[in-house]
């Protein structure tokens, strides 16, 4: 549900760092909630056994085009790449790929997966474009290379990376292939068949408007097999109410994708802005536009548009640190939509940006909002309960890319043979 009324305007631009709840999701999680509270634990997961190990994986399964036991629950995307990680058998004659747009987290688990096998890393260059080069990647592929890590869309920009046509390149080999589907899924179409991945890693909690630390994972055969005699899928599950959420968030999330004139029209508005600079490497975007200005800071960017009923998020350099960095960027301003914005979100989003790197409109009277109540009990969609209880670009503006060619040796990495 949009967070938008007729006197204040709040509209929710900001699905990437955390998708508001609709209403029926946050009512499930606050009964399940409440019902353990007052059973406990165990008689949950008793109530909860058909939802937690049938329905949500038929669900995940419909989704991902991945079969249900493929399909695992867990608390987050990252949690769960570590998790596997830190199984994994490689030992030092092992290459494992990553790209400049990995996220911090994730990159944290490469470099300890280096620390415990003495495996080599490579960052994949870049073209001019700001693409990932795959002729590189096809030239330089072989069977020392073990892992491939990719993310489907960075959290620091909003290229959509090129996910199915790697998955082609890695198939005749024996390189596993990891892709981080977070920033994805809810907002463009992930089929795990077409991919060929042996890992996709989402968090619930972003453009399928779920709960947080609910997230799940897609584990093929061969990485399961990989890690049995090493302990097995190391995955820890959500909370039991939290999962019983995201199992309702994914039977309401529509399939259709974000219309692609919202997203385009957050990029003309950050283009027609003075002083903005695009984050936009890459031939094609999603629905999430990252930016910065020249002049002011993106918290003082994003407390102007919060103050005047517009919710974006902020991104830091260091969150993707193999990237932004080398842009010269501190923070950025990242805004993003959901299937549920409309075309007055966009021009409302366009006439505040200007405002908040002015800061010349007065900002409106705080409008006055009732304190938040339980969920009425019809509101609870049907789940087993217990009786008796509650249920053409401008002029000065320029996107910004990394400089291509053969990745730099960051003194983390081994640059690209």
């Amino acid at each position: 549900m949009n967070e938008k009324s007729h006197d204040d305007r709040r509209i929710h631009l900001n699905p990437a760092g955390a998708g508001r709840m609709p209403a029926a999701v946050r009512a499930v999680l606050t009964e399940w909630t409440r019902f353990e509270d007052r059973y406990g634990p165990y008689e949950l997961d008793e109530r909860l056994d058909d939802v937690l190990h049938r329905e949500i994986h038929q669900r995940l399964a419909a989704r991902l085009g991945a079969p249900p036991e493929d399909t695992f629950l867990c608390t987050g995307a990252a949690d769960a790449f570590a998790a596997v990680l830190s199984r994994l058998p490689l030992g030092p004659r092992d290459r494992v790929w990553t790209t400049p747009y990995e996220s911090a987290a994730n990159l944290s688990a490469v470099f300890a997966l280096r620390a415990r096998t003495g495996c080599r890393l490579e960052v994949v260059p870049l073209r001019p474009d700001g693409d990932l080069d795959l002729e590189w990647m096809a030239r330089h592929i072989g069977d020392n290379v073990a892992l491939a890590c990719v993310p489907y869309v960075p959290s620091g920009c909003g290229i959509v990376q090129p996910v199915e046509d790697i998955g082609r390149i890695l198939a005749p080999h024996r390189c596993l292939y990891a892709v981080d589907a977070s920033y994805a899924v809810g907002q463009l179409p992930v089929d795990i068949a077409r991919i060929g991945c042996h890992l996709l890693t989402v968090d619930g909690w972003r453009f399928l408007r779920g709960p947080h630390a609910a997230g799940f994972a897609a584990v093929a055969p061969r990485l399961r097999e990989a890690l049995a005699p090493h302990g097995g899928l190391p995955l820890v599950s959500p909370h039991g109410a939290a999962a019983a959420a995201l199992n309702e968030a994914l039977a309401l999330h529509t399939a259709v994708s974000p219309r692609n004139d919202l997203a385009a029209g957050l990029r003309a508005a950050v283009e027609d802005t003075a002083g903005t600079e695009l984050i936009a490497p890459g031939r094609l975007q999603s629905g999430i536009v990252t930016f910065r200005h020249e002049n002011v800071s993106a918290a003082l960017v994003r407390r102007r548009l919060a103050d005047r009923g517009v919710v974006v998020g902020k991104t830091v350099a260091q969150e993707v640190p193999l990237y932004l960095p080398k842009l010269g960027v501190v923070t950025a301003v990242r805004a993003s939509v959901h299937h549920d914005n409309s075309p007055e979100d966009i021009e409302l989003f366009a006439d505040t940006l200007k405002d908040a790197v002015t800061g010349t409109r007065p900002l409106p009277a705080p409008a006055r909002h009732p304190r938040p109540t339980a969920p009425a009990p019809h509101a609870v969609p049907s789940r087993p309960t217990a009786a008796g209880t509650p249920h053409g670009r401008p002029a000065g503006r320029r996107h910004l890319t990394l400089v291509p060619g053969r990745p730099r040796d960051t003194g983390l990495l081994r640059p690209g043979a």
